[in-house]
């Protein structure tokens, strides 16, 4: 494995690192990581990028959507490539339903394939919870906000999408209730991670999203709103979610926080607002190992 990659990075911590997944066919797959994530040694984890797959043109070439119009076999190569790159089984990974809400879904090993090897079952899922060893948590992103979670203690990880209206609604505490409630999880024994997403100078909203982060976050408005004036803000989705992750409890040193924009980096991942629509999907993977 090596690094590389001309990464603009907004506050260079450094975090997520790239490594460059080199396969047993000599096929090289790049995808970002949290080294947090992987320091508790239960867990493989990965973002993928836009590199290092077989698809074509506006979907060039790692792109991880069936329904964007891509050629399936291409997807599907992509999929054999990045379980490769991830050291995971193709017949297990899981899904997600992305439809902007707080919903989050228990992952059972019944679920495995779910969405790539056999019919999508879930729906209106964006958040998905498992402690079965061997599942690829999946959800898909190309701005919005991935959020990751390990608990290392009752061996159970939660992986959520985040996008304005899941940020606004704190889909962050609502999957840390969830592991709660299902595995018993302490939000101080959480590891998490914010991952690659639009930045604040990026993401302009208009006045009703900003109206909406105003009552969802009352005190914090400096922190995640710029007024530019003429009804336009800009936007801090990582510094929402901080708030939102800290203020449910998890610890500040068991949180790491993305420094590379999704959009600032088109040639390196998708973005739907540096494309204007014209893209794939990228994606974030969280399994729990099986030794």
């Amino acid at each position: 494995m090596k690094m590389e990659h001309n990464w603009k990075r907004k506050n260079q911590t450094g975090v997520p690192v790239e490594v460059i997944h080199q396969t047993k066919s000599g096929v090289e797959v790049p995808l970002l990581h949290f080294p947090s994530l992987e320091a508790t040694g239960i867990v493989k984890e990965g973002f993928t990028t836009r590199l290092g797959g077989v698809s074509e043109d506006i979907f060039s070439t790692m792109n991880l959507s069936f329904t964007r119009g891509d050629k399936e076999e291409a997807v599907r190569e992509n999929y054999r490539r990045l379980a490769l790159a991830l050291d995971v089984d193709y017949d297990k990974f899981v899904f997600s339903d992305q439809t902007h809400t707080t919903n989050v879904g228990k992952v059972t090993s019944e679920d495995a394939g779910n969405g790539l090897t056999r019919e999508r079952q879930f729906q209106d899922i964006d958040g998905l919870i498992t402690d079965v060893p061997g599942l690829v948590l999946s959800t898909f992103y190309a701005d919005c906000v991935p959020l990751y979670f390990v608990d290392p203690v009752h061996r159970a990880i939660g992986l959520s999408h985040s996008g304005w209206r899941g940020t606004v609604n704190r889909m962050g505490k609502v999957t840390i209730e969830a592991l709660n409630r299902e595995y018993g999880s302490r939000p101080e024994d959480l590891y998490c991670a914010i991952g690659p997403s639009i930045c604040q100078d990026c993401y302009e909203v208009s006045e009703d999203v900003a109206l909406e982060f105003k009552k969802a976050f009352a005190g914090h408005e400096n922190e995640i709103l710029i007024d530019k004036g003429n009804g336009k803000y800009q936007l801090n989705l990582w510094k929402a979610n901080e708030i939102v992750l800290l203020e449910a409890g998890v610890l500040p040193e068991h949180l790491a926080i993305t420094d590379i924009c999704t959009c600032c980096n088109p040639d390196l991942l998708f973005s739907h607002r540096a494309s204007h629509g014209r893209r794939g999907n990228l994606g974030a993977f969280l399994c729990l190992k099986t030794n």
